[in-house]
């Protein structure tokens, strides 16, 4: 039999997102939990407007445990899947072991299913502590291979930073307006998730290509290996147009999703890593071909 809860000493919220005080305890606790800063998503648009957090707070202020949920449609197999996306658990350490990131997850449960969701995806190191809630593990491959020889191009690609109002209007119009990056695997509509990932890993860079009204998001090794982690457009463009409007020639290519439609086919790779995405679903859903999600989705 399951412990029960003991929330002694702690008051229960969700969607307090709009309360200052309560943004900034979900701050410290991802930041002392992750050693990661999402402040700033604040300044890039904010978090996403379906995101539903449900948390315990102590007398303080201070958030004991939470987890939060968001609408994240998804292309799985060709076809649209109404999902909903679970991110930012944690219970700090004083408060372990009382139940309380149990009672978070099935509070997050019982929304999405209120909310009709078909399936529920998320990141973890812990796929354990997800499995007895009907989470499986989806198998992950990156693509490496051969650059192509880049396209001609008319016009250079230009650096975008998010911190600029102007560029960050135009990430934002190119989030809204985004075709899936592939069909076998990719987040529809993840701005948020997008913009504040950007502030995550400094190597990756932005670029706008004028001639594709597309945004790069890559990172290059050396001369010699060229990263693609996404493309958001209306139209993907091919690898080949994407290395033109770079203007980088390099002799490896290696995408961090499925390359349907980039014109190019490397070779999938399993991913290794600590971190794996999980899925749980009404009906079965299975990827049927290799495939991964873009970093810039992760959640």
């Amino acid at each position: 039999m399951e412990k029960a809860t003991d929330s002694s000493g702690l008051t229960f919220r969700q969607d307090y997102f709009a309360d200052d005080k309560a943004w900034s305890a979900f701050v410290a606790l991802l930041q002392d939990t992750f050693g990661i800063d999402i402040d700033p998503l604040q300044r890039l648009g904010g978090p996403d407007p379906s995101c539903m957090p449900f948390g315990w707070f102590d007398a303080d202020g201070t958030l004991a445990a939470n987890l939060a949920a968001f609408s994240m449609p998804m292309m799985i197999n060709g076809r649209l899947v109404r999902a909903a996306a679970f991110q930012s658990g944690a219970v700090r350490p004083p408060w372990r072991g009382r139940g309380l990131y149990r009672d978070v997850t099935l509070k997050a449960l019982e929304w999405c299913e209120a909310k009709g969701f078909e399936a529920i995806v998320l990141y973890t190191d812990k796929p354990a502590l997800y499995e007895p809630y009907g989470f499986r593990s989806l198998s992950l491959h990156n693509f490496t291979g051969p650059a192509p020889a880049p396209a001609p191009r008319t016009a250079p690609a230009r650096r975008l930073d998010p911190w600029e109002p102007a560029d960050l209007r135009l990430l934002q119009d190119a989030l809204r307006a985004r075709t899936p990056v592939s069909d076998s695997l990719a987040v529809c509509q993840s701005a948020a998730m997008f913009l504040i990932n950007t502030q995550f890993d400094p190597d990756v860079q932005l670029s706008w290509l004028d001639d594709h009204n597309a945004l790069v998001a890559w990172k290059a090794d050396g001369d010699e290996r060229f990263i693609l982690l996404d493309v958001v457009a209306a139209a993907i463009p091919s690898l080949a147009a994407i290395l033109g409007g770079l203007d980088l020639q390099p002799a490896v290519a290696e995408v961090l999703f499925r390359p349907d439609k980039l014109g190019w086919t490397g070779e999938p790779k399993p991913l290794d890593g600590a971190t794996c995405v999980m899925i749980r679903s009404s009906t079965p859903i299975a990827v049927d071909m290799p495939a991964m999600l873009s970093p810039m989705a992760d959640f």
